[in-house]
């Protein structure tokens, strides 16, 4: 109550007490201080371009972001890992802080080239990894945290990969759902090309452009696109694509996909497509599912158009359009053909499979070649391990087996389980018969049996039918 008020003997109004500094008419909105104000507008606001950024990225952000990151990450071209770079962590980051913001000398901060290592994919290729120097990946964490703000208000549903709160699961949850209750009866299993390879800097600062006018956000970001990776010392500049494995190119990737795909495949899908069409993109690899496979073709040649117009095209032996769907089998028996066609997508195999009561089920179990890979990387490090202490080896083994099925263990997928687990199994008793000279005369399979029912995880379904969890996390959101 104001001084006013309390000598008149008059009751403050509600509308007094409640009106604060910033809203002092009804037609301005309450403004809402920090990265949940900027999301708040740019709900409100689907054209707003936002030009006062970066004052957003403070100390307490880039030590928040620092703590996020992995402490055993291999350390970029600076050779700065993540425990030497925590000593003297305040200065360094109220150092790194005056460079980024730095009005007088714009170039203070200047980023550093990715350093470029190769892993091996699951086709027995290799893939390359840039790994940015530390303070690099502060940076790019933190502006990424006010950027999604922006950006996760815009991107669709179709798009799960590196979003919070989305993931692998959720993508596949989404496109059981559709395969298995929506009237589908093609698939389009599609993989663009060297994606993160080919994405043209042009034209992903213009997209950027739609929503950032803060040049100080912008000119970070082209610093990053620019830097160039080095490759055993030898530096190379980057006039396409950002490096696959940084902390802030999944983010642009998405970026780049949502104005790319996301919004055409949409509007197409609106205004050109007969029957039903489902999508589900999960980073760079996405899958479409339709009615028609008239539609289908001409939403191919459609894609492939689209894709060009901004410098990326689809993997030729990675794309394919499929029969697949409720009447696949029995279409294709009419025919005199074999069995639907198979296809691939984050990790599992889908098939056209039958309950044992006859219903149409979408079944999944684990790539073969991937879970192959897997246990030969589990044998060739029980053999260094060989002669570790049994106790050790067996917590190692378990928190390995652990981490698979849980990301596994999905209804449809037992024998799977059931099957990698017997074969870790088989491994660590050849292992521990080679230990001593009696070899496995010392051991046999019913002590073999004690020791891993001890160690190691029971293979058994951790994850709910997808259909049933797609439609709770639907009713979650709805309310």
């Amino acid at each position: 109550m104001s001084s006013a008020e309390s000598l008149e003997g008059r009751h403050p109004t509600k509308r007094n007490t409640e009106e604060t500094a910033l809203d002092r008419t009804q037609s301005r909105p309450p403004r809402s201080q920090g990265i949940h104000g900027v999301r708040e507008a740019a709900r409100a606001d689907k054209k707003l371009r936002f030009n006062n950024l970066l004052h957003h990225v403070t100390v307490e952000v880039l030590r928040d972001n620092f703590y996020e990151l992995s402490r055993a990450a291999a350390p970029g071209v600076d050779g700065m890992k993540w425990h030497d770079y925590e000593v003297d962590l305040e200065e360094r980051l109220i150092d790194l802080h005056g460079r980024i913001h730095s009005w007088i000398f714009p170039g203070a901060y200047r980023a550093l080239p990715s350093k470029r290592t190769w892993i091996p994919k699951a086709d027995g290729k290799l893939r390359p990894i840039g790994i940015a120097a530390i303070e690099d990946k502060i940076v790019q964490a933190a502006v990424r945290c006010v950027l999604q703000a922006i950006y996760e208000e815009d991107f669709v549903d179709i798009s799960y990969g590196f979003r919070p709160g989305r993931g692998a699961h959720q993508a596949l949850d989404a496109l059981s759902y559709g395969l298995n209750k929506l009237r589908v009866n093609w698939i389009l299993d599609a993989d663009i090309q060297g994606f993160f390879d080919n994405i043209d800097h042009q034209w992903m600062m213009k997209f950027l452009e739609h929503r950032i006018a803060d040049k100080r956000i912008l000119r970070l970001i082209h610093k990053w696109l620019k830097a160039g990776v080095s490759d055993q010392g030898e530096w190379s500049a980057a006039t396409v694509g950002t490096p696959q494995g940084s902390v802030i190119s999944p983010f642009l990737a998405n970026v780049y996909l949502h104005y790319v795909l996301d919004l055409w495949i949409c509007q197409w899908r609106k205004h050109q497509s007969e029957g039903e069409v489902i999508v589900v993109r999960y980073a760079d690899d996405f899958v479409m599912g339709f009615t028609n496979r008239e539609t289908a073709e001409r939403c191919l040649t459609a894609l492939r158009a689209r894709l060009a117009k901004f410098g990326l095209s689809l993997h030729p032996d990675k794309t394919r359009l499929i029969e697949f769907g409720r009447f696949a089998q029995e279409r294709r028996e009419k025919r005199g053909e074999g069995p639907p066609e198979t296809f691939d997508f984050l990790g599992f195999t889908h098939r056209c499979s039958r309950t044992k009561k006859g219903y149409f089920l979408v079944t999944r179990t684990t790539i073969a070649s991937r879970m192959r890979k897997k246990l030969q990387a589990i044998k060739t490090e029980l053999r260094w391990k060989r002669h570790h202490p049994l106790g050790e080896v067996g917590r190692w083994l378990g928190q390995v087996v652990r981490g698979w099925l849980q990301y596994y263990a999905v209804p449809t997928n037992s024998q799977r389980l059931r099957q990698f687990v017997d074969e870790v199994t088989k491994y660590w008793y050849f292992e521990i018969g080679r230990r001593s000279q009696r070899g496995r005369d010392a051991w046999n399979w019913t002590r073999m049996h004690r020791i891993a029912h001890r160690y190691l995880p029971r293979p058994r379904i951790l994850h709910p039918y997808p259909v049933d969890r797609f439609l709770a996390r639907l009713k979650v959101r709805a309310v």
